[in-house]
């Protein structure tokens, strides 16, 4: 299981005395514990409440754009030792999500999913996300394959 996964790294980071994997990913055990949390109060189970590995990795996708947000607030505020802190732990992340899709690899699919969903316009790229979504949830990032996807049926 992932999360096991992630302990031990945590625990194998703090003998080795690695502070910035350490100190991400005990902070990526704080948002899945409260992400575990909520899942228990809003689906009133009874017991502790175990994310899946699919809802740690939409955990781990979140954690890693809230510091790409981060690093553009630092790069404007002319902080560039706090944006490279950011991408440090960006780097800390990925380790933890399946491998990325290639821009080929998604352009393929999102020529995939226009043809299954037969659009036609601009307008049906909503349904062509929803059919392509799924199939790359967090093996690439959303705001490249939005773009693929739009220059994708732009060309068609």
């Amino acid at each position: 299981m992932l999360k096991q996964q992630i302990k031990e790294a945590v625990n194998e980071a703090l003998k080795l005395g690695d502070h910035v994997k350490s100190g991400t990913l005990r902070l990526l055990l704080a948002s899945v514990i409260t992400r575990e949390k909520d899942k228990k109060y809003k689906e009133k189970i009874e017991g502790d409440a175990q994310l899946t590995d699919e809802e740690i990795i939409d955990t781990i996708t979140s954690e890693i754009k809230k510091r790409r947000d981060a690093i553009v607030l630092y790069e404007q505020g002319k902080r560039p030792e706090l944006a490279e802190k950011e991408r440090k732990e960006i780097e800390v992340l990925q380790k933890y999500l399946p491998e990325q899709l290639t821009e080929d690899e998604i352009k393929k699919l999102a020529e995939e999913s226009i043809g299954k969903v037969l659009a036609k316009e601009m307008r049906d790229m909503g349904k062509v996300m929803a059919d392509l979504n799924p199939k790359i949830k967090g093996r690439a990032e959303s705001s490249l394959v939005s773009k693929i996807g739009k220059n994708t049926y732009s060309n068609n």
